[in-house]
């Protein structure tokens, strides 16, 4: 696989962690306490400017944007606010792990904007988990969890 087909894959995994994110931060909103409910809030608009971001660069690679599924089956059930805040810190570092792929697949500015992402991503998971990780988008790796987004 060429450099650029690389990037382009690795863009398309953001984009669908991305698209996934969006429905997630849904049912995080819908079940978050009040006290979190604007980070929620904030969580949800920051990952839709990604998604549109990496639709853009999709095209600009000469690629087609991975549409988003209808629905995404969640990690674990979401009864309450506790497990709201569950799934925002898991999807934060799924987010994380896709974005650390970009970094490396990516130059430029492109490059930059991924690893903006990241830190991004990681500085959310913290807030929601109550504290940070050693390598933000590699810790679930080294947990052995998937770095895929859920799937429809």
């Amino acid at each position: 696989m060429s450099d650029s087909e690389d990037e382009l894959k690795a863009v398309q995994a953001a984009l669908g962690a991305e698209h996934a994110a969006v429905y997630g931060y849904g049912v995080v909103g819908g079940r978050t306490g009040e006290g979190r409910r604007a980070e929620a809030r904030t969580a949800y608009d920051a990952h839709r400017a990604r998604r549109d971001e990496l639709q853009r660069a999709v095209r600009d690679l000469g690629g087609e944007p991975e549409a988003s599924a209808a629905a995404y089956a969640l990690p674990f059930a979401v009864p309450d606010s506790a497990a709201a805040v569950r799934l925002a810190t898991e999807l934060e570092e799924r987010v994380a792990g896709v974005y650390a792929d970009l970094v490396r697949a990516s130059t430029g500015a492109r490059r930059k904007s991924a690893a903006e992402a990241l830190r991004e991503a990681a500085v959310r998971a913290a807030r929601w988990r109550g504290g940070s990780v050693t390598f933000p988008g590699l810790a679930e790796r080294s947990a052995g969890a998937a770095s895929e987004p859920p799937k429809a």
